[in-house]
């Protein structure tokens, strides 16, 4: 099969487009023909082995153990290990694995098959009615929890640069903050939650236009995210988290987009042996929604 490998941290030049053999599922395991799969930030920290921790969240401290990335998929189940009972052959399903895979032909991955629904709900405690802001609104990230937080009930305020303040509207964000024209923690409004979803900011920076009891919610990679810490001053808290992908969260997610209540921004596709080219426009910073690898025609 075809898949994009890497055998050492560095850019996107030691990635690799070759043949190597198709993966066979083990007694608990599905093998997966993936469809397509997004690229993420966690493929670039991932990629460059950057900030240390990541190598030890991703496994290998000298040289990756995950030689294949792309942690999101879609596709097909080709075939199920024996101890396997909820798919059969077929099913098209949609996932995220701990183990990566995705930027390849095939990938296996457990029953046990996201981030942002635990952020806006488990650890934003996110209620109706409440004010939250989205830090980096017209991302990969920011996009689906604009809509997933208004989907909970809240008042949205997406911040976002000036070309795609009205994209963020048009996804349902109810106030829009042009980062280039305003500084948003200099904001006479207080939210009850902010989630930074670009981790540009901070929480010594945010905590001032936090209410009582409000919580700042990072995707930074850091130590603190790999302990899942809390960091409390007074009664605001910053939670800098990695989320533990379930299959009540994908099922959630499948609901709405099904209601199309949820609807995917794509900014570009790609083919399988363009990954590397899709991780150097990633780390641009740029990109309006996600990042797409067709990796069957």
């Amino acid at each position: 099969m075809k898949a994009v490998v890497r055998n050492s941290y560095g850019s996107p030049d030691v990635l690799r487009y070759q043949e190597i053999e198709k993966p066979i599922p083990k007694d608990n395991e599905i093998l997966m023909k993936v469809h397509s799969a997004s690229v993420n930030r966690a493929d670039s920290h991932g990629l460059r082995g950057t900030p240390f921790i990541a190598r030890i969240i991703l496994g290998g401290i000298i040289k990756p153990k995950v030689k294949i990335l792309g942690y999101d998929f879609a596709g097909k189940v080709e075939s199920v290990g024996k101890d396997v009972a909820e798919f059969q052959p077929n099913d098209e399903v949609f996932g995220t694995t701990k183990d990566a895979g995705g930027f390849a032909e095939y990938l296996c991955t457990t029953e046990d098959l996201t981030l942002i629904l635990q952020c806006l709900q488990q650890h934003g405690k996110i209620q109706s009615g409440q004010d939250i802001l989205i830090n980096g609104a017209s991302g990969g990230v920011g996009t689906n929890a604009v809509q997933i937080a208004k989907v909970l009930g809240a008042n949205v305020t997406g911040v976002c640069s000036t070309t795609n303040l009205d994209m963020v509207r048009s996804i349902g964000a109810d106030e829009v903050i042009d980062y280039k024209m305003e500084n948003f923690t200099q904001s006479k409004k207080m939210y009850d939650l902010i989630f930074d979803a670009v981790a540009k900011s901070s929480f010594s920076d945010c905590k001032p236009i936090l209410k009582p009891k409000g919580r700042y919610v990072t995707t930074a990679f850091s130590p603190g995210l790999a302990l899942k810490a809390k960091i409390v001053r007074g009664d605001k808290k910053m939670i800098p988290i990695l989320g533990k992908p379930t299959k009540d969260d994908l099922a959630f997610l499948k609901d709405l987009l099904e209601a199309e209540t949820l609807k995917p921004v794509i900014d570009c596709r790609y083919r399988l042996e363009q990954v590397a080219d899709a991780i150097r426009y990633l780390e641009e910073g740029h990109v309006k929604g996600k990042l797409i690898i067709n990796v069957a025609e």
